[in-house]
């Protein structure tokens, strides 16, 4: 029996992902000759630094200080892209590597959230790989659930738990009580965060993501400029204590939905019943819930971060590049007339926190303002007052249009009775 010539690939990129590629490929060597019936060997390396300790030998391969000779390099098949960002280097990467015919493998989910599209179309115009599956929640094989798993549903929801560091800080906060900063300073010590933790905290990591799964369950173009994006740095103690009292927990969701109207896509803190499954899935955890005309729903659960988690979806893509069965990045238009929805469109019950002055009169001035805007009330709590004098007061609604119920919190936090803004958290029901 002839042995098939290797799969020969060039890795820009060598920070934690990076090395953890590195490493598994090494370490699983004869398990993959295996599973994918060829050797998958890396050909050529490049980074910023040739001299940082990353934990793992790279005196055998290849080094190109510029990444895009990685793309002319005739000795690699496959480009495995983690340098990270949306454009700069990456992106030119990405397109070069397509335009010489070589397969593209990518755990860049900004990348794909605004040139998803346009990148799939090049490499179908080539004939070459668009491979993605680290992009979205890590080690849970999300991308290939939908693509093979649920080939023959037609999914109407996607919901969930994408951004780990969100998660950690969440849980912890309803587990000791602590207020939103002091977790997140810890979560950086800890490593969980970034220094700079903007693009996790206000939700624009895990739209990335949604912008991606989206695309791949609906047929849709993938378009991150159609994603509401809302991030956790408003959720305080007290909202996640009433949460608890209501019989909920407060997660950042990333949910993408069919209805009538065309696809909604949304990323914010939401109440979910503590009795759900994606209720119980705490600290730096994903998990993932898809819901199919046949299959019904399908929970997927697991480490969404981190180098082990991330290299085993970057090789899962490049076992089936050496199996020959790479999928289409993105198969658009599957179902016509179907587009974004409005985030003005969405209709659902919600949680509403007031900070009220001690005064008769304050309860039906807020009441009014709601029933001017048909929104109706499920229930209420009024609790004791606050150091400061404040009374909170927490609603629960209805279902109703979210342009109808801001225009309404609007009139509210412009009462003299009100003390601060309206807190608002969309409750999923």
């Amino acid at each position: 029996m002839v042995e098939s010539a290797p799969l020969r690939i060039g890795i820009a990129g060598l920070g934690t992902v990076g090395a953890g590629v590195v490493r598994l490929l090494e370490e699983n060597r004869d398990l993959l000759i295996q599973r994918a019936g060829r050797r998958i060997e890396i050909a050529a390396v490049s980074a910023r630094r040739r001299d940082a300790d990353r934990g793992v030998d790279l005196g055998a391969y290849a080094w190109h200080d510029d990444p895009l000779t990685l793309a002319e390099d005739p000795a690699v098949d496959v480009v495995v892209e983690l340098i990270g960002g949306e454009a700069g280097p990456a992106l030119a990467l990405v397109e070069h590597a397509l335009a010489n015919g070589k397969s593209v493998v990518t755990a860049n989910k900004a990348l794909l959230a605004h040139h998803g599209s346009r990148l799939g179309r090049i490499a179908r115009q080539r004939g070459t790989g668009l491979c993605f599956e680290a992009s979205v929640a890590g080690g849970i094989p999300v991308i290939k659930v939908l693509r093979e798993g649920l080939v023959g549903n037609r999914i109407s929801r996607i919901s969930g738990i994408l951004n780990g560091t969100c998660n950690y800080i969440l849980s912890t906060m309803r587990e000791t009580g602590r207020a939103f900063d002091d977790v997140l300073a810890d979560a950086q010590k800890l490593g969980y965060a970034e220094a700079d933790p903007t693009l996790d905290i206000d939700g624009f990591d895990a739209a990335h993501k949604l912008a991606v799964l989206a695309g791949i369950a609906f047929g849709t173009p993938v378009d991150f400029d159609q994603v509401y994006v809302e991030g956790i740095r408003h959720i305080s103690p007290l909202d996640i204590e009433y949460a608890e009292e209501l019989g909920y927990r407060i997660k950042l969701l990333g949910t993408a939905v069919r209805t009538a109207r065309g696809i909604e896509q949304r990323v914010h803190p939401t109440m979910v019943q503590a009795s759900e499954a994606i209720a119980q899935v705490d600290g730096v955890f994903n998990a993932v819930v898809i819901e199919g005309d046949h299959v019904g729903r399908v929970v997927l659960q697991g480490r969404g971060a981190g180098a082990g988690p991330t290299a085993s979806a970057v090789v899962s893509d490049l076992v089936d590049l050496a199996c020959g069965r790479p999928s289409p990045a993105f198969v658009e238009a599957a179902e016509t007339g179907i587009g974004p929805v409005s985030m003005t469109e969405h209709d659902g019950p919600s949680y509403i926190r007031l900070m009220v002055r001690d005064q008769p009169g304050v309860i039906a001035d807020i009441a009014a303002e709601l029933r001017n805007e048909r929104v109706s009330m499920e229930a209420m709590i009024q609790r004791r007052h606050q150091p400061d004098g404040a009374v909170p007061v927490v609603l629960t609604t209805h279902p109703s249009k979210e342009a109808a119920l801001s225009r309404a919190l609007e009139r509210i936090g412009a009462l003299d009775s009100v003390l601060e803004p309206p807190r608002m958290i969309r409750i999923e029901l």
